[in-house]
């Protein structure tokens, strides 16, 4: 029979291991403190900030279209060239436009020479009227002449002095006055009446702003701008982008050439999601790296604007999320980041771009909505107003020239 066993010591795994112990504190302990960190971090500098990769490099984008229709005769810029405002890109065929011209100024000399005969009228007109009026003169003579003799006639005609037919005739000589005064009286009239309706066309105005010089001028001006539309200028410096536009194409008034991409004209939008948008202000700095150059260039900018509505929204087919089975996704707000000009002209950009832009959210002091409308134009050109610059030079010099010596 075995004899009973005494109860040995503890094992160390019951007892528990020390070492092991102490190792689970101490990862314990880490996680703690990294917990800590990490609460920190997100309290002291994460939260000053928001970010996102959902950023793209955005422009204008100059679409150069003919406002007059006509065959392509010539191609002067192509991709990717850099052109200066005011450079001629495409000259149409202005053989059409230069007969419309001619037929213009054609009429526009015309114009003006009627409209002297007009004011020369008047002086015939009032001639006309002193012609009538000294008719008048003599008729009243001859009514007053005839008066005279009717009366010293009639008191003969009783003792046979004077012959009832020579009575007679002086009384036909005295109606045939007074129908000659009537007449001549009429003759006034209508003379008259002639100069006040030329007058109508000619008082107030000389022939250079007559009102029918002026439509003539306006066709010759609208020709003249047709001719110098002929050649299609950039209307600001940029580089040429999308050519569509082929040698010997016939285009019609509106229609797409090709485009000019203003490099210095660049700006960001930030796509940012609408949990995010909290904080974000106009006015607030933001960082911005490129995928094309690496984090190694870092571009400097500032929230400009805020968007209107969600990418969902403004989309072409809308979601009809009241329609169906519904989930929700997170939406995304575009938030402008302007660029800096000296940067942008170091470090050109290029449109659609992938950009990584992080706000610093840390001043709240802005506003989300701009309060004051702009005060300036956004964009300008004073390319186009030039091409009429020469036309009323050349209507002052055919007026002029037809004016002979009316002035």
């Amino acid at each position: 029979m075995n004899a009973p066993q005494t109860s040995s010591p503890a094992s160390p795994r019951a007892a528990g291991n020390p070492a092991r112990k102490k190792a689970l504190i101490s990862i314990a302990s880490l996680v703690v403190v990294a917990g800590l960190g990490w609460t920190a971090y997100e309290w002291l500098v994460a939260s000053h900030y928001e970010s996102t990769d959902n950023a793209y490099v955005q422009g204008n984008i100059i679409q150069i279209t003919p406002q007059t229709g006509g065959t392509v005769m010539a191609i002067l810029a192509d991709e990717n060239d850099l052109v200066k405002a005011g450079q001629a890109l495409v000259k149409l065929d202005p053989a059409d436009a230069k007969i419309s011209l001619d037929t213009a100024q054609a009429n526009l000399a015309q114009t003006v020479r009627q409209v002297r005969t007009l004011y020369a009228n008047n002086g015939s007109l009032q001639a006309q009227i002193n012609l009538r009026e000294s008719e008048v003169v003599k008729a009243q003579t001859e009514i007053s002449r005839a008066t005279d003799d009717l009366n010293r006639r009639q008191s003969l005609v009783g003792n046979g002095a004077v012959s009832k037919e020579e009575f007679s005739h002086t009384q036909t000589q005295l109606a045939n006055g007074k129908t000659a005064l009537a007449s001549a009286q009429a003759g006034v009239a209508a003379a008259k009446e002639q100069l006040l309706s030329n007058q109508a066309l000619t008082d107030g105005t000389r022939i250079e702003s007559h009102p029918s010089v002026m439509v003539a001028s306006a066709k010759f001006r609208e020709a003249w701008l047709a001719i110098q539309r002929a050649a299609l200028p950039a209307p600001v410096d940029g580089y040429v982008a999308r050519r569509t536009v082929q040698l010997g194409q016939r285009v019609a008034a509106g229609a797409p050439l090709m485009s000019i991409v203003p490099l210095n004209q660049l700006w960001v939008d930030a796509n940012f999601k609408e949990v995010q948008l909290r904080h974000i202000r106009l006015g607030q700095p933001v960082k911005l790296t490129a995928d094309l150059y690496g984090k190694k260039i870092e571009y400097q900018g500032v929230v400009s604007g805020l968007g209107m509505g969600t990418g969902a929204a403004f989309a072409l087919l809308p979601a009809q999320n009241a329609t169906g089975n519904w989930i929700k996704v997170v939406q995304r707000v575009p938030v402008r980041v302007a660029l800096d000009a000296a940067q942008l002209a170091k470090n050109p950009l290029r449109v659609g771009l992938s950009m990584e832009a992080t706000v610093d959210v840390t001043r709240q002091d802005g506003k989300t909505l701009a309060d004051s409308p702009r005060a300036a134009a956004l964009v300008e050109t004073n390319v186009y107003a030039a091409l009429d610059s020469g036309a009323a030079e050349e209507v002052r010099k055919i007026v002029a020239a037809n004016l002979g010596s009316a002035k």
